[in-house]
């Protein structure tokens, strides 16, 4: 073995034994898991092939897929476009810059826990009280119990408020990265061939090279849609268990996999399922998007 050789494995060693050890061998552990009766242990003995898939398939895991895949598609295109246009305008600003970067990135920096309990306790609290209340009071509007009651749905308000103020900052840098590395000359030329400052040199010149951006945006944004847990157990939840509604993938398999009936077997299938889901989705994404095509 050569030094260069060597030196690579002590760096790389460590980092691969991690992944292996708290990554790889619990997902293979999980998939097996997922083909076993392993409600109450983690080493069962009891064969039955795809059942657990079938009963996650045809129970309410199955809604709560449909109604996050629904999720995702407000969600992501609104943090897209809020994030693109902060990013444009925190971009024009010719004095004050990092300040404007730093107040719309600082969210990005708290926990979702936190925010979670500030948005329930303070901004949406209760029927008569929190921020939110005040203010319908004031144009002479009756109170809303914005987290307690699923019909009409007013929760959905809370969180994707919560989900947007938590994370909007953080593709905001990713477009502002994008947007310093368009190269001054390209608008240079536009100007002299006649554009117009404004929406016709952003659909023609900018938006056009934000496109590796884009994507990666709307990847990590879809992506996250599904795997959203906080805020929806930390906002939803109660003392007595998470309601029947609004209740996202991740936190049915917490209450399915380490809940009272501790069936990891069933857990286990859903898990895989959302993992699955979230490929062919990024997948079909990507390919819609031209991910990895080369440039004409």
């Amino acid at each position: 073995m050569t030094r260069r050789a060597g030196a690579f494995w002590l760096f790389v060693g460590p980092f691969l034994i991690g992944l292996l050890i708290f990554n790889y061998i619990p997902i293979g552990w999980s998939a097996y898991l997922s083909f076993f009766d392993a409600q109450g242990t983690v080493t069962p003995d009891t064969f039955v092939g795809l059942r657990n898939y079938a009963d996650m398939l045809t129970g309410p895991f199955a809604q709560s897929l449909l109604t996050f895949s629904v999720f995702a598609l407000f969600i992501v295109p609104l943090t897209f476009a809020l994030a693109l246009g902060l990013a444009v305008a925190v971009n024009r600003i010719r004095f004050a810059r990092a300040f404007f970067r730093s107040v719309f990135f600082l969210p990005t920096a708290c926990s979702y826990v936190v925010a979670a309990m500030v948005w329930k306790l303070s901004l949406f609290s209760g029927v008569r009280f929190g921020l939110a209340n005040t203010v319908l009071d004031w144009f002479g509007q009756d109170p809303v119990a914005w987290l307690s009651n699923p019909d009409p749905p007013w929760y959905w308000v809370v969180l994707v408020t919560a989900r947007l103020w938590l994370q909007v900052g953080f593709y905001m840098i990713l477009f502002i990265a994008g947007l310093q590395r368009i190269p001054d000359s390209l608008y240079e030329a536009a100007y002299v061939d006649g554009a117009k400052p404004g929406w016709q040199v952003f659909r023609h010149i900018t938006f056009p090279q934000l496109r590796p951006t884009s994507i990666a945006v709307l990847l990590l944004s879809l992506i996250a849609a599904y795997q959203a847990f906080d805020e929806f157990y930390n906002l939803l939840g109660t003392a007595r268990g998470y309601p029947d509604f609004g209740r996202p993938p991740l936190v049915y398999l917490y209450y399915l996999a380490l809940g009272q009936t501790q069936d990891y077997g069933h857990g286990s299938a859903g898990a895989l399922l959302l993992a699955l889901l979230i490929a062919l989705v990024t997948l079909l994404q990507g390919r819609l998007l031209g991910l990895g095509r080369r440039e004409a």
